[in-house]
């Protein structure tokens, strides 16, 4: 039974150029939940307020660019270090000093460029299905893994991507579910995520992730790649269709303070779809040290 503090509570914060929406839930340490392309706070309903009933306050934002968040114009404006800048910012004006941040996929991306540019805002990382970035860099150095990510590349020309995408009714990225668990997305899951991609700008903006990751020389990401203090954990859908499994377990060199890489052999990329109730449990039982002892 979820008790009174379990119910979402909506919000914009005001952070530098841009305001994020999201919703909240719970009282407690601060777990802040990062979500993917092409989702929105929305992909993580499962996780909310299951989080926020163990005994945590969750925040769950749009990503900028997606949603009801603001979508700044230009490519420049979704670099990752501006995607950590609005975590550290987000944290910052909910009133915490620091959080336990979770992020799958982009929010992956966007989790472990926060952990590395303010390390002192992150207390403890989850990683769900996002390579850390030397991994990336080094998996798509190899044939099988640049043909995983062929997307990265169709994204690239202005324009055409964007009228692709919104061709019958958002098909192109209704497709990127379809290696999900049976039921993991309904037909009114996706009629939300369809209403979010509609809105005016937001295919741009989310496709604008793409175009700015590939801006940026190789050798200069590789130069910014600073290790990781947090204590953090993977968990890894071993059936993505995007990521191979080669690309869950980072350097040590690079992550330190690995707690471990928790495989899901029947997962795919969306692993918090398709076992929302086995990823409560893992980031529960990881967060456990930051709650107050009665609640452990």
């Amino acid at each position: 039974m979820l008790d009174e503090h379990s119910e979402l509570r909506e919000g914009y914060a005001e952070i530098g150029d841009v305001r994020l929406h999201y919703v909240e839930a719970g009282d407690g340490p601060l777990i802040v939940l990062l979500h993917g392309f092409p989702e929105f706070w929305f992909g993580w309903r499962q996780q909310i307020k299951p989080l926020a009933a163990a005994g945590f306050r969750v925040v769950a934002p749009d990503m900028r660019g997606y949603n009801l968040s603001s979508r700044p114009v230009g490519i420049a404006a979704y670099d990752t270090d501006r995607l950590a800048a609005d975590i550290r910012g987000l944290i910052h004006e909910r009133g915490a000093e620091s959080a336990l941040l979770v992020g799958h996929d982009w929010g992956g991306t966007a989790a472990w460029a926060t952990a590395m540019n303010h390390p002192e805002v992150v207390d403890r990382l989850a990683i769900l299905n996002a390579a850390h970035p030397r991994k990336l860099s080094q998996g798509l150095r190899h044939p099988g893994q640049l043909r995983k990510s062929w997307y990265f590349f169709f994204f690239q020309p202005p324009g055409l991507p964007e009228r692709t995408v919104r061709a019958r009714h958002w098909m192109f990225f209704r497709n990127f579910f379809k290696d999900a668990h049976p039921g993991a997305f309904t037909p009114q899951d996706i009629e939300r995520y369809v209403e979010a991609w509609s809105r005016p700008g937001a295919a741009t903006a989310m496709i604008n992730y793409y175009r700015a990751s590939v801006r940026k020389s190789p050798k200069r990401a590789e130069a910014a790649l600073r290790p990781t203090q947090a204590p953090t954990l993977v968990i890894w859908g071993q059936r993505d269709r995007f990521l191979g499994p080669e690309l869950a377990e980072p350097d040590r060199d690079d992550v330190p303070n690995l707690d471990r890489v928790e495989r899901l052999p029947d997962a795919s990329h969306w692993v918090h779809h398709d076992e929302p109730d086995r990823v409560v449990q893992l980031l529960v039982n990881f967060f456990a040290p930051a709650l107050p002892t009665k609640h452990r």
